[in-house]
């Protein structure tokens, strides 16, 4: 080693260490350029291998930066060189170095972007600070002009201006202080005008000016008097929406659901609405029976008050029994109808909302109120069922709580038809098929038609016991429509309507498409009863020569042994109202029981034979079908029932004629 220093001072060469020295700090750090860092990654070699090699490479070159690394080559010479090992050794030295230089150029190559992106954020930074060294100098030349220029009178002049301003948003201030102050009293007269939407809008309105204006101690206490004012107006809004519940009216609802708009609690008023409705139903039907059991018992008494409402239903007399029931339903029908008209207010509201302009805020708010919208559509669509099923029940204990079976068949009648308009309400209010009242209605029928069936066999049996056999004097054009209890037959119409209504919906094809809400939504209620009166009603069945229908009627359900037990009514004059025939003197029933049919001065040789028991059996025929087409779940068992009157009949018959004994 000591022979190669010699040599090469001798020649005037520098050692390693000093050649090293005079290269500069540039130099010695010398970045590749961008071909030769190409040119380095493009040379194929195996990473693995790569890896190797720089692993190969002593940690000493790693120490630091004053490491002498051709210092530390030449220590590691032996003292007899080879050349063949030192070119070995020479080219594993380049191999290392090449290794090295392309993984520098690698990670050179990688972070060249965020070089760049560093140097020209550098950059922008300085062009900035130069700008604001721009911007100072200039702000400090022209502070020294106003110093300057400006003199103390013109310094007092901006201090008597900025004194006049201060004065001036005080006195602003004030005046909005007085105005919050008197706001108590215009939304009391805005309450009273009901005027909802315009009190919490005016509410609301305060209550931000009183937020811009909390320094001031008066302010604070106003602001927490103007909350328990919106609580207040929240309150009596609750009321308002309560009455919408039995007396829809649009413009009031219109302002109710616009100030609960304003509040931003639609989905809320949705659900108030709905145990509104429900309370509304119970309260209704629980003032109507309990009127009517006080009217009976004849004072208010206080027990009735207290008792539950199935209980007071026990209590209803069957002498109130219909028109309780009838004001019932016309109760139950307003509140039906204030739901539909409720649902048909929202579906017409929905369609006349305009889309909102496309900016951020006013989309976020369309997503909000489209949101309100499915609520309270689902809600309300939810609602008819609950309303419906909350009406089946209140009508079913009415229905339940007494009993039917001594009723009269006529009113009996009236309640069933007053029940199936009910249903047919129902099933046009939310589809539903009634089986609560179907049910209900079923049990008291099952009951009602078991005793009226069995006093209808006796008193046919009474009729049988004591017929006479004799013709019955009626028209040869008699047909069993003529009869009362037939006349159902052909009507295609409820019988609480009365035939001017009829004749009136069926003159119009349009009108007769129209549901019960659209038909009685402006003419009343369907529940108003119109019934005919019997007194009324004339049966023009007889032939010209015989009695009175009604006291034809009388004297077939009554047995007279003598002519005093004739009723006065026979014994007057008869004339008929057809054609006039001059009367004829009534004459006792003994007298009648022995008339043939030519004393009867029938003309026409084709009249049906017929006699009073056939009349009445065809006359009950006809009841029992009109309970047939009323009651449709007993329809089999009150068709029964048809048999049996006619096997009874036609037994008695034979029983009488065709026996062999006879």
């Amino acid at each position: 080693m000591q022979k190669i220093k010699s040599l090469m001072a001798r020649q005037g060469l520098k050692s390693p260490q000093e050649s090293m020295a005079d290269l500069s700090p540039v130099e010695n750090l010398r970045i590749p350029s961008k071909e030769e860092l190409r040119e380095l990654r493009e040379q194929p070699i195996d990473p693995q291998a790569e890896q190797e090699i720089i692993d190969s490479i002593e940690e000493v070159y790693f120490s630091n930066d004053s490491f002498d690394m051709v210092q530390h080559e030449l220590e590691k010479l032996p003292p007899e060189l080879n050349l063949q090992e030192l070119e070995e050794y020479r080219d594993k030295l380049k191999r290392q170095q090449a290794a090295v230089s392309k993984k520098v150029a690698d990670l050179i190559l990688e972070k060249q972007p965020a070089y760049v992106k560093e140097l020209e954020r550098v950059t922008a930074l300085q062009t900035n600070l130069q700008l604001a060294a721009v911007i100072c100098t200039n702000a400090r030349r022209q502070l020294s002009v106003a110093k300057e220029g400006f003199t103390e009178a013109s310094l007092g002049l901006l201090a008597n201006q900025r004194r006049r301003q201060l004065l001036t948003g005080l006195l602003k201030s004030l005046r909005t202080i007085k105005t919050l102050q008197r706001t108590d009293v215009r939304l009391s007269e805005m309450l009273e005008e009901e005027d909802y939407p315009g009190a919490i809008q005016l509410c609301l309105e305060c209550q931000k000016a009183a937020s811009t204006f909390k320094h001031y101690s008066c302010i604070s206490e106003l602001n927490s008097k103007l909350q328990d004012t919106l609580e207040q107006i929240e309150e009596q809004l609750d009321v308002a929406l309560s009455k919408t519940c039995k007396h829809f009216d649009v413009s009031h609802y219109t302002k109710v659901q616009l100030a609960y708009t304003l509040l931003g609690k639609t989905q809320t008023a949705m659900d108030q609405l709905h145990m509104h409705f429900t309370q509304a139903i119970h309260n209704t039907v629980f003032q109507v029976v309990l009127g009517y059991v006080e009217l009976c018992a004849g004072n208010a008494d206080t027990k009735f008050q207290k008792m539950q409402y199935k209980d007071l239903c026990t209590h209803i007399t069957p002498d109130s029994y219909i028109p309780c029931l009838t004001d019932l339903c016309k109760a139950l029908w307003e509140v039906m109808l204030s739901y539909h008209h409720t649902m048909q207010w929202h579906e017409e509201h929905d369609k006349q909302e305009t889309t909102p302009t496309p900016e951020d805020a006013a989309a976020a708010e369309s997503d909000e109120l489209a949101v309100d919208r499915s609520y309270v559509k689902k809600k309300l669509e939810h609602g008819l069922t609950r309303i419906w099923q909350d009406v089946q029940l209140k009508v079913k204990a009415y229905i339940l709580g007494t009993d039917m079976s001594n009723f009269k068949y006529d009113d009996f009648i009236v309640v069933l038809d007053v029940i199936s308009r009910l249903m047919q309400v129902g099933e046009e209010f939310c589809g539903s098929k009634s089986e609560v009242l179907q049910e209900s209605i079923k049990r008291q029928s099952v009951n009602y038609f078991k005793n009226y069936h069995r006093a209808r066999l006796e008193e046919l049996r009474m009729f049988l016991e004591n017929e006479t056999w004799e013709l019955c004097p009626v028209k040869s054009n008699f047909n069993i429509a003529q009869l009362h209890e037939f006349k159902f037959m052909g009507q295609c119409r409820s019988p609480s309507v009365s035939p001017s209504r009829q004749a009136a919906s069926s003159s119009s094809s349009a009108q007769e498409e129209l549901s019960l809400f659209q038909q009685y939504q402006r003419e009343g209620n369907p529940f108003e009863m119109h019934m005919e009166h019997k007194e009324e009603e004339t049966e023009d069945v007889l032939a010209s020569n015989g009695y009175e229908s009604d006291e034809l009627e009388k004297s077939v359900y009554q047995d007279y042994d003598s002519d005093s037990d004739v009723p006065e009514e026979l014994k007057q004059d008869y004339v008929d109202e057809q054609t006039g025939d001059a009367p004829l003197k009534s004459v006792p029933r003994e007298t009648m029981r022995t008339k043939k049919k030519s004393d009867y001065n029938l003309n026409k040789t084709n009249a049906p034979i017929l006699t009073n028991t056939t009349l009445n059996v065809i006359r009950l025929v006809g009841k029992y079908m009109q309970m047939m087409n009323i009651l449709k779940p007993i329809a089999f068992d009150v068709i029964h029932c048809v048999s049996q009157l006619f096997d009874y009949y036609l037994y008695a018959v034979y029983t009488f004629f065709g026996r062999n004994d006879m």
